[in-house]
C-alpha cells in the first residue's frame, strides 16, 4: 500500500500547478491533504481518480482544512476531535480501515510572535488524547507544525524560539506523541538530512534552507510492515513536498 500525505498551501492553487497530474503519477493508494483553504464544494477532484474522497473544511473560508482521497473504501470516517473547541477549523479526519486507523492531521501553527503557543500545548494534549483513544494501530500523517530535532532544521540557532521550533513544541511532540507512536522517516533514517517545507522568501527552497515539518507516524505494531518512509523533495505545487508512506499487506 502507499500513501501520501501532502500540505498543498491551497487545494484550488495546487491543482493550477499541477496537482491532478502530480497525484495521477504518483499513483497512491490513498492521499492526505493539509491546508486546503477551501469548502468541500469548491474542490473539483474526478471520481475516477479517487472515488472516495472526504473533506473536511474550517468556519473560516479560506483557511486550514483537510482532506482524504482513496481508491479503497473505509470503513468508517469521522472528522475532528469530538471536542467543540478544537473542531472549528477543520484540523482532523479519520479514516477507519480494516487493520489500522489512518488520522491527517494539519497541526495548529503557534503564528507570529507565539501568539497561539498556549493554544497549541492544549491542541497538542487533546490531539494525542485523541489518537491513544482509538482501538486499533494507528498510522498520524500530516503537518505537525514542529522541526523535533535540530538535525530537522537547517538553521536550528537562529530559529530556537520561532514558531515550529520552540523548546515547549518539540518537548510536546517527544511527550505527546512520540510515546505512543513512531516517526517512521526518522526511525528508517536516523541521520538523513532532508526537509519537507521551505520558506517561499529568501530562495529557501533552492538553497534548501528548509524544515522538517510533515510526518508519517505509525504505531509501533505497524512498523514491522513499514517498507519506507520517503519525502519527495523533487515535487513542487506547494511550500510543501509529499512525504510518502510504503506500507506492506
Amino acid at each position: 500500500m502507499k500513501l501520501i500525505s501532502w500540505n498543498v498551501n491551497g487545494i484550488r492553487a495546487c491543482i493550477n500547478k499541477g496537482f491532478l497530474d502530480i497525484v495521477d503519477a504518483l499513483d497512491a493508494d490513498i492521499v492526505c491533504l493539509q491546508e486546503t483553504k477551501a469548502q468541500p464544494d469548491q474542490i473539483e477532484i474526478p471520481e475516477d481518480l479517487y472515488p472516495y474522497q472526504y473533506a473536511y473544511s474550517a468556519v473560516r473560508k479560506g483557511y486550514s482544512g483537510t482532506m482524504i482521497l482513496s481508491r479503497i473504501e473505509p470503513l468508517h470516517v469521522s472528522y475532528g476531535l469530538g471536542m467543540e473547541q478544537h473542531d472549528t477549523e477543520g484540523r482532523v479526519i479519520t479514516a477507519e480501515f480494516e487493520d489500522f486507523y489512518l488520522v491527517t492531521v494539519y497541526t495548529p501553527n503557534s503564528g507570529d510572535g507565539l501568539k497561539r503557543l498556549s493554544y497549541r500545548m492544549e491542541w497538542d494534549q487533546a490531539f494525542s488524547q485523541y489518537v491513544r483513544s482509538l482501538k486499533k494501530p494507528v498510522l498520524v500523517c500530516g503537518d505537525l507544525n514542529v522541526a523535533n530535532e535540530e538535525i530537522d532544521i537547517k538553521n536550528p540557532k537562529t530559529n530556537r524560539r520561532n514558531a515550529g521550533f520552540t523548546d515547549e513544541e518539540r518537548d510536546s511532540f517527544k511527550s505527546n506523541l512520540l510515546p505512543y507512536v513512531k516517526d517512521t522517516f526518522r526511525t528508517l533514517y536516523p541521520q538523513k538530512v532532508q526537509y519537507s517545507w521551505w520558506s517561499y522568501r529568501f530562495n529557501a527552497r533552492k538553497n534548501n534552507a528548509g524544515w522538517r515539518i510533515d510526518y508519517w507516524l505509525a504505531s509501533e505494531s505497524l512498523m514491522d510492515r513499514v517498507k519506507d518512509s520517503l519525502i519527495l523533495t523533487d515535487i513542487y505545487g506547494s511550500d510543501h513536498c509529499p512525504v510518502e508512506l510504503d506500507l506492506l499487506d
